[in-house]
């Protein structure tokens, strides 16, 4: 293997079936590689394990890459591309470097003239757009909003009015346990005509993505505690 790359290989978003989600091809690649980097070993481990429940993973060497990881260190998991061999990155749900601290190794990669292979899979972001009914073709993805309330109602008001001027496309997330109180605060705080999709759960069983202006809303939230959810504002 002379060319080594550095496959990004989409996880599971929740409980699902890996054959519902994942192609065969990623667990072909998966299968023969001996080196991850991922955002939980715990739980890439786990997921290599029902993609492929013949793998050794004792075989297998990790390298963990999160919001603990000391930024120096990350270069120095690349060292075994030097010496031929591929790797994988894993983060802990969905695409790995999007909205994912691998986005930190790929741009080292990339630095270091390495092939970078994204591999086809599951992303919450991008099945979400593609649910709501909402433009495709401009969109933004803001990760979490501020928790303080002033400064998230002022940064609602910022993203509405931007999915207005700019017929664009708003996504945004928060903590699973705070769910509810954001999808109350864009009640309190958009307009009545703006149209909001919240899309919880993607690609689980119970996975519910519903589009209905902030109006319709009121008094009709779906119980979204503890289930990763993203929310989709745009113009109405």
């Amino acid at each position: 293997m002379n060319n080594p790359a550095l496959y990004l290989i989409p996880s599971l978003l929740g409980d699902t079936p890996v054959e519902q989600v994942i192609p065969p091809y990623n667990i072909s690649v998966a299968s023969h590689l001996k080196y991850f980097i991922v955002e939980n070993v715990r739980s890439a481990r786990r997921f290599l394990k029902k993609c492929n429940p013949g793998i050794d993973i004792d075989a297998l060497t990790f390298y963990e890459l999160n919001k603990h990881t000391d930024r120096n260190q990350i270069a120095s998991y690349l060292l075994p591309m030097k010496s031929g061999e591929s790797m994988g990155v894993i983060s802990e749900a969905g695409c790995p470097a999007l909205a994912d601290p691998g986005a930190d190794v790929v741009a080292i990669a990339q630095h270091e003239g390495y092939r970078v292979v994204p591999l086809v899979g599951p992303s919450s972001i991008l099945m979400a757009i593609m649910a709501s009914g909402f433009n495709g073709q401009s969109f933004a993805f803001h990760g979490y909003l501020p928790i303080d309330a002033g400064e998230r109602a002022k940064k609602l008001k910022q993203l509405e009015a931007r999915a207005y001027s700019e017929d664009q496309t708003q996504l945004f997330i928060e903590t699973p346990y705070r769910n509810q109180k954001l999808a109350e605060d864009i009640l309190q705080h958009c307009k009545p005509q703006t149209r909001l999709c919240i899309a919880i759960h993607i690609s689980c069983e119970d996975e519910s993505i519903v589009t209905q202006s902030v109006k319709a809303w009121e008094g009709k939230l779906p119980d979204m505690h503890k289930k990763p959810t993203v929310f989709l504002i745009y113009k109405g």
